[in-house]
């Protein structure tokens, strides 16, 4: 005799011909939505984690570029203002360094347009406000202002970045007369704006040595090295581009190229 086994399903039908909980039908279907659901959610935290990386990576560059920018343009007002014979005209605004574009309104390298004469108005609101010197407040002048790429006459420089120049009074010399120089000590504020709207503000004291001609020719000397470099560099990254040297008149500042 040969014993005859049916095999019968674990699942067993209810009343209504459902399947009851004892069945496995479609739990691999469920473990499948689940896991997708996890890669998803583990794809959009990698997008969202290089979206991140990437924007602070992007505001540290242009944060760098600001700064850069503005101390650029203090290296470029101080070769004017040391060669100015009477500071009392800068303080007094009629007298400007060579970099003054002349503009009123200017479009930032983010799109926005900013009134230039309003940014000075709000600093010299700013230092009233604050009235710490009292009489001896700086009253705030033009004294540069213009993008970083017309900064050099040859230009080269690529960058949106927008910078201001201001000058005041140095309040230690406590004449209580902000238009007046009586100790050959200036203060100079830089402001620069960055390509997305990063700021960076930077203030220096500038001051008269003993010997004026020392000053020029030290400033003459280290600027004519700088563009010196700056054309080696273009000329390395221009193919087909000759070596050229920039020199500076020590009397008139001016810069010829040979």
């Amino acid at each position: 005799m040969v014993a005859r086994f049916n095999r019968r399903p674990m699942a067993r039908r209810g009343a209504a011909g459902t399947l009851s909980w004892r069945s496995e039908q479609g739990i691999g279907l469920i473990i499948a939505l689940l896991a997708t659901m996890l890669l998803t959610a583990l794809g959009l935290a990698l997008v969202a984690l290089t979206n991140t990386e990437t924007a602070i990576t992007s505001n540290y560059r242009d944060s760098q570029e600001a700064l850069y920018a503005a101390d650029a343009g203090v290296e470029r007002a101080m070769q004017d203002l040391l060669l100015e014979p009477d500071w009392n005209n800068v303080l007094q605004g009629s007298r400007q360094s060579g970099f003054f574009d002349g503009q009123s309104t200017v479009t930032l390298g983010d799109g926005t347009t900013m009134s230039v004469e309003s940014a000075r108005s709000y600093l010299q609101q700013q230092t009233d406000d604050a009235d710490v010197w009292g009489a001896n407040d700086p009253q705030w002048q033009w004294y540069g202002r213009g993008f970083v790429s017309d900064m050099l006459p040859e230009g080269g420089i690529n960058s949106t970045a927008y910078v201001m120049v201001f000058v005041g009074d140095d309040p230690s010399d406590n004449d209580g007369d902000p238009t007046r120089d009586a100790n050959g000590v200036i203060s100079m504020r830089v402001e620069a704006y960055g390509p997305q709207g990063g700021r960076k503000v930077v203030e220096v004291t500038v001051s008269r040595t003993a010997s004026a001609e020392i000053e020029r020719g030290y400033i003459a000397q280290r600027g004519q090295e700088e563009l010196n470099q700056r054309a080696r560099k273009a000329a390395v990254q221009t193919p087909g581009r000759g070596l050229t040297e920039m020199r500076m008149n020590v009397q008139s500042g001016t810069l010829t190229e040979q």
